[in-house]
């Protein structure tokens, strides 16, 4: 079965973000097209794949990069 793509965001990056850009949760949930609980969810790590058209609308809102906006990788297990 084929997983969609999804990104793992780092919620406490996405409030950074957003309060380095004066935004309240209302304007940026307004910018990129999701409600503000969603948002909080987002930044509090409720929730933490946003489907790519969210991911890419909040780092357009935000004018944001990749790197600053996703979650660090996991590292994976050692098989042995």
């Amino acid at each position: 079965m084929h997983q969609p793509t999804t990104f793992e965001v780092d919620g406490d990056a996405i409030r950074e973000e957003r309060m380095q850009a004066g935004l309240t949760r209302t304007e940026l949930a307004r910018q990129a097209g999701i409600s503000r609980r969603y948002l909080a969810y987002l930044e509090n790590g409720s929730r933490r794949h946003p489907s790519p058209p969210v991911y890419v609308a909040l780092r357009h809102a935000l004018n944001a990069t990749d790197e600053r906006l996703l979650a660090p990788p996991r590292p994976t297990p050692e098989r042995k």
